[in-house]
């Protein structure tokens, strides 16, 4: 293409868990990196190829990283507007473009879609990603007072009218005062989450948001 068209411009798109043609161009030369994320596994490599990382070197105009959670929210737009069932390294491209619309006004663009050997087993992991990233879905340890109404006051006073509970695991312990609950909460609108804490800290609440980057974290997801 760059041959046939010096004058246009080469984008490309790589998983942010997975940077490993990244750090090569930063590094300016075949890096290999010690741990990836492989959901979007089409596109996920711990070591680009020599060839490969020649070719980008020389044609590419720059190179974007993309949230996984951006590429399952790109995955269920695909589908659900165009009908069109793509893989995540297939949803990459288009995925890349909210990184860059404004400099693209006026221009003919062309992202490649390519790539449709998805598992609809993998559709609820997808979901769940799309959700996260978007700010709707949380997660929480919160400790529970084992006394007769805790969990009814939680849920009266702690959650917001749109508020869901998604996941909810608590085994109750004798001769302890609290016990811990796994709490997965879904929102309607990723505004209710500060209202959401305001209210668990009104009445009292003991809880740990559960981060991206916690061993619980990737065991939920």
């Amino acid at each position: 293409m760059k041959w046939r068209s010096p004058a246009t411009k080469i984008v490309g798109a790589e998983p942010a868990g997975a940077p490993s043609m990244s750090q090569a161009l930063k590094a300016g030369k075949v890096v290999t990196l010690p741990k990836i994320d492989t959901f979007v596994d089409g596109a996920s490599v711990r070591t680009v190829g020599d060839l490969t990382f020649k070719l980008c070197k020389k044609v590419l105009e720059k190179l974007i990283l993309v949230p996984e959670g951006k590429v399952c929210e790109t995955m269920i737009s695909l589908y659900q507007r165009d009908g069109i069932v793509a893989e995540p390294a297939g949803a990459l491209a288009i995925a890349s473009l909210e990184q860059i619309g404004k400099s693209l006004k006026g221009k003919t663009v062309v992202c490649i879609v390519s790539g449709g050997n998805n598992d609809i087993s993998r559709y609820p992991e997808v979901i769940e990603r799309s959700l996260v990233y978007q700010g709707l879905k949380h997660y929480f340890m919160i400790s529970f007072s084992q006394r007769p109404g805790a969990l009814k006051r939680y849920l009266n006073e702690a959650l917001g009218p749109t508020d869901d509970i998604t996941l909810f695991e608590y085994t109750k312990k004798n001769n302890r005062e609290n016990g811990p609950a796994l709490v997965g909460i879904e929102l309607a609108n990723k505004k209710d989450f500060k209202p959401l804490l305001k209210r668990m800290d009104k009445i009292g609440m003991s809880y740990e948001l559960i981060e991206k980057d916690s061993p619980i974290f990737s065991f939920l997801i």
